[in-house]
């Protein structure tokens, strides 16, 4: 009986001694399945950058940061200025804008619009967007600030207010000229400005053709052609800089921005862009975590009319995250160990944390989403006399 005990209990033992090793190598089985993301590809380019338009999260980048000419680029400016003065009032899309000398003999790409003739505002957007047109971007330069040179101001400006803390232009057009200069980053930066803050005036980027003057010409950002979800942005060209473009596509509620500066040709300059947003859309996601004014938790209130707080968020929060890492991804709430009333919709109550493989992503203030009154004198003492005790008895 006591070998059989023996033997029982050595039975036991190493099945327990087994479990637990199966129950480690499956706790580091699933450590293990992190998701693996290739290193981002290279490209024949000067310079490009991959940025997720919703969060601004940079997902790839080489050399984002070198200066270089940005060539017809730099019509985006043209174009996001003249939306600005259109979403201002200050001008309107049925205005007759007159043709001047300077933008009917300009070289380059045109519309061929002719000198002392006037043309609709709307056309002559589509000119600069579409047919690249140098014509058009002088003469809706002319017409928004009286002079290009006037307008090269307003560019400027702007770009300082946006944040392209790199990019000096010279013209409306990227006509090459010393200091006319910029960077992909910039020029991302540029690209989410024109998508986000003028949504309805951002569709004519999508548009494959436009007719004026008799002459028909179809838009140069030839990925409008080969990917249906490509409803973006401007190509440029110029000895100096080569051949760039900067794209913009939407796949499974995601858009993504690439910039690509500096390329061989045509084809090689689309099938780089093709390249950067195969890349981030097979491997990233945006992920909606928490929106504004939902409520996140509720917390004790002393010296209130009511005992609880409902705390959450100001602003949405949507992260930028390798694809299927979303169960990852660690919340935390730090909330103030003592919340006095009164407190007004907005007060900072604590703060929220979301950690993803031990790298912090957000860190935002945690808010009252409601107004808590202050109570009155014989509620606020029974509040005194209960945390007193509180404190000392923990």
């Amino acid at each position: 009986m006591r070998i059989f005990s023996f033997k029982k209990r050595f039975y036991m033992m190493m099945r327990k001694l087994f479990s637990a090793t199966v129950l480690m190598l499956l706790t580091l089985a699933v450590q293990a399945q992190q998701v693996i993301i290739p290193a981002p590809p290279s490209l024949a380019a000067s310079a490009y950058l991959l940025m997720d338009a919703d969060t601004g999260t940079i997902l790839v980048e080489h050399e984002a940061d070198m200066v270089l000419p940005p060539a017809s680029l730099t019509k985006m400016m043209t174009s996001y200025i003249v939306s600005e003065e259109i979403e201002q009032g200050r001008i309107s899309e049925d205005d007759m804008v007159n043709i001047s000398v300077k933008a009917w003999r300009k070289g380059g790409s045109k519309m061929f619009v002719r000198e002392g003739t006037q043309v609709r505002l709307e056309d002559l957007k589509r000119g600069v967007i579409i047919q690249s047109g140098n014509d058009a971007s002088i003469a809706l330069a002319e017409h928004v600030a009286g002079s290009e040179e006037g307008f090269v101001d307003i560019m400027n400006q702007t770009a300082a207010k946006l944040g392209m803390t790199n990019t000096h232009f010279e013209n409306s057009t990227g006509w090459p000229a010393e200091g006319h200069l910029t960077t992909a980053r910039d020029m991302a930066i540029l690209a989410r400005a024109v998508i986000k803050d003028h949504p309805d005036h951002y569709a004519m980027y999508s548009e494959k053709y436009f007719s004026y003057n008799g002459i028909n010409q179809a838009n140069r950002n030839r990925l409008l052609f080969r990917d249906e979800t490509v409803d973006g942005l401007k190509t440029g060209h110029t000895e100096e800089a080569g051949y760039c473009l900067v794209a913009s596509a939407v796949r499974r509620d995601m858009r993504l921005i690439s910039v690509v500066m500096g390329t061989r040709s045509e084809d090689a300059r689309a099938a780089e862009t093709e390249k950067l947003l195969a890349y981030g859309f097979r491997y990233y996601q945006t992920q909606s975590i928490y929106d504004a004014g939902d409520e996140l938790q509720r917390n004790r209130v002393w010296y209130g009319q009511q005992e609880e707080v409902v705390l959450g968020v100001a602003e949405d929060i949507r992260l930028t995250i390798p694809r299927g890492a979303e169960d990852a991804l660690e919340a935390q709430m730090h909330i103030d160990e003592t919340i006095k009333a009164p407190i007004a919709a907005g007060d900072e109550l604590g703060n929220l944390t979301i950690d993803l493989n031990g790298e912090r992503l957000v860190d935002v203030p945690l808010v009252a989403l409601e107004p808590v009154e202050e109570a009155g004198f014989f509620q606020r003492l029974i509040d005194a006399i209960k945390l007193f005790f509180l404190k000392i008895f923990g």
